[in-house]
């Protein structure tokens, strides 16, 4: 039997995805968006379905909220205000929509009449800080804290054990513990704790997805904070060289926004999923310089990323999923590897439209002192 949700967040690059695959389901959706002027340039997007409806609101607003929670079954809590660097600085925004709007949200679902019997919440794995590591000489396994200002002035980039030898990153656990290095992670973590407890509070059926590195067609080409495949493709583009910090061999690990979608859907669809929080990953580390390398091939342009052996406070060295539980779980695995995502995102942006803001958001991080 078809259900009615809510995404909020419904106009955005993941959001959108979930959204045409609940529609292809035979589902009904109302979009909550504010149509973020940082992203969308203050435009509905072309890529908005076009059978679902949309509610054009801000989750600092409960009233809208109260109005777009009505008779829906579910919901999708995707909104959020997105970049690591930006909430350093604008952290009364960040606060405000991430944490603020989702207290709305939840507000909403503990005083109000309404019809929902489940809500997922968009997490992230900033919220682990640093990923765990082994000493194969100690043969133990630690999570590191955040690197020191005076080790990244020596250029000692990776983690060290105790002993004096290099750690080996390994796979993060969702049992790991949380030490988020910015605003935003700190913000997310409250958005996924806040749900769970509220959602168990009330017996409705709550779940987090910490997400990793999401990248496809749809992200925005034109926002400097967004993902590092989106900040890369934009400079390719533009002719110009990607900026890597560090050395380039830090690691992330990437996931195509299809089998992102397919999770958040398997997840609100399954009761396994219940109160639960889970990775979505690819399980595969990715280094920052073969990101840039692997879109400059594809691209076909011979234009080597730019290692600028520099630094930004709060920036992690490794992080990769362990994805286990929910490949257990849920019965999701990822299928589209990302030499495969990364020649889907190449075909998808040479129609559209990269303005390449990088050199303006650098300075402004430059400006607070956080680089």
């Amino acid at each position: 039997m078809s259900k009615k949700y809510l995404v909020t967040g419904g106009c955005g690059f993941i959001g959108s995805f979930v959204v045409d695959r609940l529609i292809s389901g035979g589902d009904e959706v109302r979009i909550f968006d504010n149509i973020e002027e940082q992203v969308h340039g203050g435009n509905i997007p072309e890529h908005v379905n076009e059978k679902a409806e949309l509610f054009k609101g801000d989750v600092r607003n409960r009233d809208q909220l109260k109005e777009a929670v009505e008779d829906v079954d579910a919901i999708f809590h995707l909104a959020a205000a997105v970049g690591v660097g930006q909430s350093m600085y604008q952290i009364s925004k960040y606060t405000e929509v991430n944490v603020m709007g989702t207290a709305n949200l939840l507000d909403v679902l503990a005083n109000e009449n309404h019809s929902v019997k489940k809500i997922l919440v968009a997490s992230s794995m900033s919220n682990y800080g640093e990923g765990l590591h082994q000493c194969e000489s100690c043969g133990i396994t630690v999570k590191p804290k955040e690197r020191s200002e005076a080790q990244l002035l020596r250029g000692d980039w990776e983690h060290f054990c105790d002993c004096g030898n290099i750690l080996t990153p390994m796979p993060t656990h969702e049992g790991a513990s949380m030490d988020s290095t910015s605003v935003y992670a700190l913000t997310k973590k409250m958005q996924e704790e806040m749900t769970l407890a509220v959602g168990k509070a009330y017996g409705i059926p709550a779940v987090a997805l910490r997400f990793f590195n999401v990248y496809g067609p749809r992200q925005s080409l034109n926002n400097p904070y967004t993902g590092v495949t989106a900040i890369f493709m934009s400079r390719l583009k533009n002719g110009n060289q990607p900026v890597i910090y560090e050395d380039g061999n830090q690691t992330r690990d990437f996931i195509s926004v299809h089998d992102l979608a397919l999770a958040n859907v398997m997840a609100m669809e399954s009761n396994a999923a219940n109160y639960e929080v889970f990775n979505v990953g690819s399980g595969r580390p990715v280094s920052i310089k073969e990101v840039a390398e692997t879109l400059a091939n594809v691209l076909d342009v011979n234009i080597q990323p730019q290692i600028t052996k520099k630094f930004r406070k709060g920036d992690i060295r490794h992080c990769f999923a362990n994805n286990t539980k929910i490949i257990q779980k849920l019965g999701w695995e990822p299928k589209i590897s990302f030499e495969e995502g990364m020649r889907e995102l190449v075909a998808w942006s040479s129609g559209v439209e990269a303005e390449d803001k990088f050199e303006a958001a650098t300075e402004e991080l430059k400006s607070k002192g956080l680089m």
